[in-house]
């Protein structure tokens, strides 16, 4: 049996991060998505909860056959220390998923197995477009799964990231 790690912040799980579950899943028996910056929320880069992404991921995966496990995994900023802060958060894993050239080095020099995957209409399907779309009222249903849809819309996820993404420069107009 092999695991697979694939580490992202998922704000929000998009179509991209599904088609890269999708080919992951060709690999591996079990897949955990490790959610970063779990320890963030209601800011423009980071709107949703780690609770709220794990929903994301666990509805838009049900139909898979494959078992997933999604974890919290709160950011560090040592990144000396970070694959151990990683596997310390995780279940066993044997190969690590990421296109992140950070992510990538941190990992081999840990002697992890790392493994990249070509990304998906990677100019449109990235997570500060989609939030980008929320916040001005743009298409962005299209960008990700049915089940992340109802997820955003059941939690005014909406409202949340346009109220934390507005400035209050208005208000300081004299």
């Amino acid at each position: 049996m092999t695991r697979g790690f694939y580490i992202g912040r998922f704000q929000p799980f998009h179509n991209g991060h599904l088609n890269m579950v999708e080919q992951i899943a060709d690999d591996v028996d079990e897949l955990v998505l490790g959610i970063g910056s779990a320890d963030d929320s209601h800011t423009t880069r980071n709107p949703f909860t780690a609770g709220e992404r794990i929903m994301m991921i666990t509805k838009s995966l049900v139909g898979y056959d494959l078992v997933t496990y999604a974890v919290p995994i709160e950011d560090l900023e040592r990144n000396s220390v970070w694959v151990s802060h990683v596997q310390s958060m995780s279940p066993d894993f044997d190969v690590a998923y990421s296109n992140n050239p950070l992510v990538i080095q941190l990992f081999r020099e840990a002697g992890i197995e790392i493994r990249q995957s070509p990304m998906f209409n990677r100019e449109v399907l990235e997570g500060s477009e989609v939030r980008e779309r929320m916040i001005s009222g743009g298409d962005w249903k299209s960008l990700v799964p049915e089940a992340v849809v109802d997820v955003v819309e059941e939690m005014n996820g909406i409202e949340r990231i346009q109220m934390v993404s507005d400035s209050d420069s208005n208000a300081t107009n004299s």
